[in-house]
């Protein structure tokens, strides 16, 4: 029954029972007596006490929206209103779920599209760091050695200084283009480029173990992008925020798909307020793929609380159905191969002696 009709069949009755009264043979005295007044008011309390429960029981389901809508969270996706209660409430929470929908449909499709371009941009920029600032820094370094070569004993010391100096800068335009966009990940793969990664943030106060599993199941390329930059800005929040000396990179393939780990042994999450830009911007990455990501403090088992950062993604399945269409076909022509041998054709018939 609706909420109307709850409240429009309450309200008749009282009424009903008023008139009835009214027209019956029950009588108020004047003044009235204690024993009239005393049913006049427990009359009173129970109607009102029956109203209050019928609308105490009707609008539950709006204030169990009410706090669904003040927790929903696009960045954890999946939360839902529970449809229950009346007929027109239970028509507006499945009205909210429908617009949680598309909206999470539609930043999902803009956060593609933004993480799109700026992954285009990193790319033309360390292009460009890679083609113009490193060519002429390379220019500059032939230079130098070229005139220190013709130089005075007393000016080789500083050009020396300046050679360095190029040469760190050159390395350093090396290292900035590498992380706007990881060559090795195209050319070597996503095992290769965490390797790579693991190295390069192990520095003299932080060490990071890789353990990357093979074996690892098809992966797009979207998926393997996400992998990494998720392990990057991970990596990155343990060398600068977490207080931390060891931390282990990990990928190991799971039920459907993959699971990346990064833990370290720092001092965990804190009381945190809030998820801060390099968690969100994970969170974006993750909900591309469809991926689940869960940041939490966990145990290193040293004292230290840690941070662990999980992100589970699913595997290619239009690759996992070519590679099980191309085993089948394996199989087939295998045991036709064999029944051939055995001379026998198809459905059990005998193959002709000699040629095919």
């Amino acid at each position: 029954m609706s909420l109307f009709w709850r409240i429009f069949v309450l309200d008749a009755i009282g009424l009903v029972v008023a008139a009835a009264l009214l027209l019956g043979p029950v009588t108020v005295s004047t003044p009235i007596l204690p024993g009239e007044a005393l049913v006049v008011v427990a009359g009173l309390a129970a109607l009102l006490a029956v109203n209050a429960a019928v609308l105490r029981v009707g609008l539950a389901p709006l204030g169990r929206l009410g706090r669904a809508m003040a927790e929903a969270d696009l960045l954890h996706p999946g939360a839902r209103a529970v449809v229950s209660g009346p007929v027109e409430t239970a028509e507006l929470i499945t009205t909210y779920n429908a617009m949680l929908d598309r909206l999470e449909a539609e930043r999902a499709a803009s956060a593609a599209g933004a993480l799109s371009a700026q992954e285009r941009e990193r790319h033309r920029i360390a292009r460009e760091l890679h083609d113009e600032v490193g060519q002429t820094l390379t220019a500059v370094l032939l230079q130098l050695k070229r005139v220190a070569d013709r130089a005075p004993q007393d000016l080789c010391e500083e050009l020396g200084q300046a050679q360095e100096a190029t040469r760190a800068g050159l390395d350093e335009i090396r290292r900035i283009a590498r992380r706007l966009r990881p060559g090795v990940l195209d050319e070597l793969g996503l095992l290769s480029a965490l390797r790579s990664l693991a190295a390069e943030f192990t520095t003299h106060g932080l060490t990071v173990r890789p353990d990357l599993r093979t074996g690892l199941p098809p992966l797009t390329e979207e998926t393997e992008l996400v992998l990494y930059r998720v392990a990057q800005e991970a990596l990155t929040n343990t060398a600068r925020h977490a207080g931390a000396d060891r931390a282990e990179l990990s990928l190991r393939p799971v039920a459907h798909g993959v699971e990346l780990l990064v833990r370290d042994n720092g001092g965990g999450l804190g009381p945190a307020t809030g998820e801060g830009a390099g968690i969100r911007g994970m969170r974006e990455r993750a909900l591309l793929i469809g991926a689940t990501l869960t940041v939490s403090s966990g145990a290193d088992g040293e004292g230290g609380r840690g941070t662990d950062v999980r992100l589970r993604a699913d595997a290619d399945a239009d690759a996992d159905a070519d590679e099980g269409a191309v085993a089948d076909t394996a199989d087939a022509a295998d045991a036709a191969d064999a029944a051939a041998a055995a001379g026998v054709g198809p459905a059990g018939v005998a193959a002709p002696l000699g040629g095919r």
